[in-house]
């Protein structure tokens, strides 16, 4: 298969294409990784502490729910992302997998091809790698930068058979309905406290937060299909 080179996406992104060989006429299964195959958020948690920082819980997203302990005050966006960068650095190859999720994916890689697209800075993608492989999920990754829309587009163009894309954020969900309305999607939050923070995403086709469910969702639409 040839992929599709979409203008947007970023060079770094464009070049992790290359080698990519999908089967248009079997299924795709591509997956987020935090949030949906991992367990992000325990994690940050404990990480903030350790920063002198915790999260408010007001709202889905981490843009002003980084607070510091000392005065109550809001990491501006800036300083989130540095702290983000660091945490990844730091715990992107130990982060423990969301309930179910191994199991499923080597299920549904019976019937359908499993791709991971993962927002994360494209240098930490080596440390995702590893912790994909520790529990083994050996399957192709691709560490985007941007919205996801344009990558699915240039994954899942020229597909027959169905393609799903499984992410915890509404806005990806948003650029996949854009680029790629064929492509179902399905909004998934793994952690259940951050899950009672958003609805379904408007622009998703099923909101579902275990793997179990989400594997019965792909597998009976896939039987629909005659796959």
């Amino acid at each position: 298969m040839v992929t599709l080179r979409d203008e947007r996406l970023h060079p770094d992104v464009v070049s992790q294409l290359d080698g990519i060989d999908l089967d248009t006429a079997r299924p795709l299964v591509i997956s987020d990784a935090d949030e949906v195959l991992f367990d992000f958020m325990t994690t940050f948690e404990t990480f903030l502490e350790s920063q002198g920082l915790y999260f408010s819980w007001e709202s889905f997203g981490l843009d002003g729910n980084i607070i510091r302990q000392v005065d109550n005050t809001a990491l501006t966006r800036g300083e989130g992302f540095a702290l983000l960068d660091d945490f990844f650095e730091a715990h992107t190859a130990t982060l423990e997998t969301v309930p179910g999720a191994v199991e499923a994916l080597d299920r549904l890689a019976e019937r359908a091809q499993i791709m991971i697209v993962s927002n994360l800075p494209i240098p930490k993608r080596h440390l995702r790698r590893q912790s994909l492989d520790h529990h083994g999920m050996v399957y192709p990754l691709i560490a985007n930068t941007g919205p996801k829309g344009p990558i699915v587009r240039s994954l899942a163009h020229a597909f027959s058979a169905p393609v799903f894309f499984v992410d915890d954020s509404p806005r990806h969900i948003a650029s996949v309905a854009e680029c790629a309305d064929d492509v179902h999607r399905i909004h998934f939050v793994g952690h259940e406290r951050l899950a009672t923070l958003i609805g379904p995403a408007p622009d998703c086709h099923h909101r579902i937060d275990t793997w179990p469910e989400a594997r019965a969702v792909i597998e009976g639409i896939l039987d629909e299909r005659g796959f």
